[in-house]
């Protein structure tokens, strides 16, 4: 995918990586990565979500990457990283494994921050090897384990078959979200930003989301469906923080105060008033803040008691 795609100046214009590399998952399907910031700074993974691609960490990476070793990827058939008949929630866990394999040494540790999807993708590898090997903390934004469809408020009705059945086919549409258009804006705006969302934070997501390719949209959604990774929660016992968006349509707080509940290990809830979907774009200090501050608690201190029992 084109980076002319995305915005081109600002916060949220993609930063150009310090390398990238293709890494390969467990059925060969290759992904694209990128590692930002000094190599030996403490690392930080970011897992973007659903119709994304790295563009959407740009804030993040921009500031992260002065004192962090960033590594971000694009999901299979999201930004560069090419479509894969393989769409499942297991295939989404082999690809983490894939690139914290190929990006950190062996025992070296990182927060992992996951966006909607991406944070799905770290529930689905919770119990893996590489998963437990590699991860100090994690840090979940506007997502959820089950029940997505049922609990989106994108259709503006009461609960029930009639307003799940119209979300799955708003979310599910084969339809092509064709060119950035004021029209399209607006829509993107309220089915997964908050009300007061500054227009050039609605561009870039505008910019991004449009940029996915109608298959992989669509056959994405039906994963999103069917959605069963309470277990995956239960299983990551890493220490967790929760982020979610009081407005958020798409995964309402409902799904973030279910994952503080469930998870072994969870550091705390923050919940953003009037912050909808899309909270790494529309609160990006704070996103930043609580990777930093899980860096900080879970690799930072951890690295001085090892220096201090070695010395």
């Amino acid at each position: 995918m084109s980076r002319l795609l995305h915005v081109d100046s600002g916060p949220y214009a993609p930063p150009a990586p310090a390398r990238e590399l293709t890494a390969v998952s467990a059925d060969g399907a290759r992904l694209h990565v990128e590692i930002h910031g000094p190599d030996g700074a403490p690392a930080v993974v970011l897992a973007h979500g659903w119709t994304c691609s790295t563009a959407f960490w740009a804030a993040q990476i921009r500031d992260l990457a002065t004192d962090h070793r960033v590594i971000a990827y694009d999901q299979r058939g999201h930004g560069r990283s090419p479509a894969s008949p393989a769409c499942t929630t297991d295939a989404l866990a082999d690809d983490l494994e894939a690139v914290l394999g190929a990006t950190l040494a062996p025992g070296e540790q990182a927060v992992i921050a996951g966006h909607s999807m991406g944070g799905m993708t770290v529930m689905a590898a919770s119990g893996r090897t590489a998963f437990r090997e590699h991860t100090a903390a994690v840090l979940l934004c506007s997502t959820g384990s089950s029940q997505l469809v049922a609990s989106s408020t994108v259709v503006p009705l009461r609960p029930g078959r009639l307003r799940t059945w119209l979300t799955r086919r708003i979310l599910g549409s084969r339809a092509p979200l064709g060119p950035v258009t004021p029209l399209a804006r607006r829509i993107l705006k309220y089915g997964t930003m908050g009300p007061a969302s500054a227009p050039h934070m609605v561009e870039a997501c505008a910019r991004i989301v449009h940029a996915c390719p109608r298959k992989v949209r669509y056959a994405w959604s039906h994963v999103l469906d069917l959605l069963d990774l309470d277990h995956g929660v239960r299983e990551l016992d890493v220490p967790t923080a929760v982020v979610a968006g009081t407005a958020d349509r798409l995964t309402p707080p409902a799904h973030a105060r279910a994952l503080a509940a469930a998870l072994p290990h969870c550091t705390g809830l923050t919940e953003l008033p009037g912050i909808g979907h899309m909270t790494p774009v529309e609160a990006p200090e704070l996103v930043t803040g609580k990777i930093r501050e899980l860096v900080q608690a879970h690799i930072q201190a951890h690295n001085r008691v090892v220096s201090e029992e070695s010395a």
